[in-house]
């Protein structure tokens, strides 16, 4: 047998160059490979293979004196005795900035009314805003300042600083409404299903869960090393490779005795990480609280608009313009007429698997939600 010797050469050639291109397209993107691929299975695999954060809690944990530092401020406005001598079901704090009046007052009027829940739904909900301070003189009128539901302390209100917004909140319940027997912090666009909401922690106080915490579950996530990135998170700041698990910042709700349980938890935690929903995950792995899924939770993504999501809908983020026709639609008398019986039940697990299983409501329900 003969080789064609030309042939091989060409082919050698071919590889070669194809080798080169490959190459010169990894280096070139190798970046974003190591952001997006590499650091997901590094974490992936310190999550579910070592899966101890023995290490992480023992670092992270300081001298009290040195951690009063995070929590230490002094109240701009505060309303201590908005809890007294009520059974309060929820207290449910909405973080926001001092800028967004309109954000603030579209909840109080529509899932966030106290009188509505009250009246309506025959619970008590304490509502509350929790903000930072500006630099401007005036930011909210006198009149929002005397609703009682603003809680506002002088560190300045930003970004990075939302990990010392999430401690506020539970060093506000510890002492001043420390026998709610849920606490749910949520963002100022996020719509709440209230009458959904209350019923589920009705059923679920009734049956005394502790250990209670659940939302949009994030599992093995790896922290972003790309500078470009606002959720970006230095070596320094934290060297390990993924995070504990931690519900999506947007809205979660956790029961009384864990609520205390993290309370003490950042009374010796370093909390300069600024993404307040990864420290919460670090707060309750060093407490050994684990965090539940549900699926009617909503990450970043918002919800489709349809009846047969509205009979199950938690929460939805995304929401500003739109609140009120949302409100409106979702909580409106018919909605459960029109998809109850076996034939409804066929009708909306179609429509569900119609609207969840695409890949463009990433990160709102998951596709399983329509079997739910």
């Amino acid at each position: 047998m003969f080789l064609n010797f030309r042939r091989v050469r060409k082919w050698q050639l071919v590889q070669v160059m194809t080798t080169c291109l490959v190459l010169s397209v990894v280096m070139v993107c190798w970046q974003q490979l190591d952001n997006s691929i590499v650091s997901h299975v590094k974490s992936y695999s310190y999550r579910y293979l070592i899966n101890s954060f023995t290490s992480v809690n023992e670092s992270l944990t300081i001298p009290r004196k040195q951690a009063r530092m995070f929590s230490n401020f002094h109240y701009l406005m505060d309303h201590p005795n908005k809890c007294v001598g009520e059974d309060v079901l929820l207290l449910l704090f909405v973080k926001t900035s001092p800028e967004n009046i309109e954000r603030r007052m579209a909840i109080r009027s529509t899932w966030g009314n106290e009188t509505y829940i009250q009246n309506t739904l025959g619970v008590t909900v304490k509502v509350v805003f929790v903000l930072g301070a500006v630099q401007t003189k005036e930011t909210e009128p006198l009149w929002s300042k005397s609703s009682g539901d603003l809680i506002q302390q002088d560190f300045l209100d930003s970004f990075h600083n939302l990990t010392l917004k999430l401690i506020m909140q539970f060093h506000w319940m510890h002492s001043r409404c420390p026998h709610a027997r849920f606490l749910m912090t949520a963002d100022d666009d996020i719509f709440v299903h209230m009458p959904n909401l209350v019923s589920y922690l009705q059923d679920v106080s009734s049956r005394d869960v502790k250990d209670f915490w659940v939302g949009r579950v994030h599992r093995g996530a790896p922290p972003i090393r790309d500078k470009e990135s606002k959720y970006y998170v230095s070596y320094e700041m934290y060297p390990w490779v993924t995070y504990p698990d931690y519900t999506a910042g947007a809205a979660y709700v956790v029961s009384g005795d864990v609520a205390e349980k993290i309370y003490h938890a950042t009374l010796t935690l370093n909390a300069s990480i600024y993404i307040d929903d990864v420290f919460m995950g670090i707060c309750a792995s060093t407490v050994g609280v684990s965090p539940q899924e549900h699926n009617y939770f909503s990450g970043e993504g918002k919800a489709p608009y349809h009846p047969c999501i509205y009979t199950k809908m938690m929460t939805s983020h995304g929401h500003i313009e739109d609140i009120h026709d949302v409100w409106k639609a979702a909580t409106h008398p018919q909605v459960k007429q029109q998809v109850s019986g076996f034939l409804g039940d066929l009708y909306c697990t179609a429509v569900k698997l119609a609207l969840l299983c695409k890949p463009y409501y990433f990160n709102t329900y998951p596709c399983i939600a329509a079997f739910s």
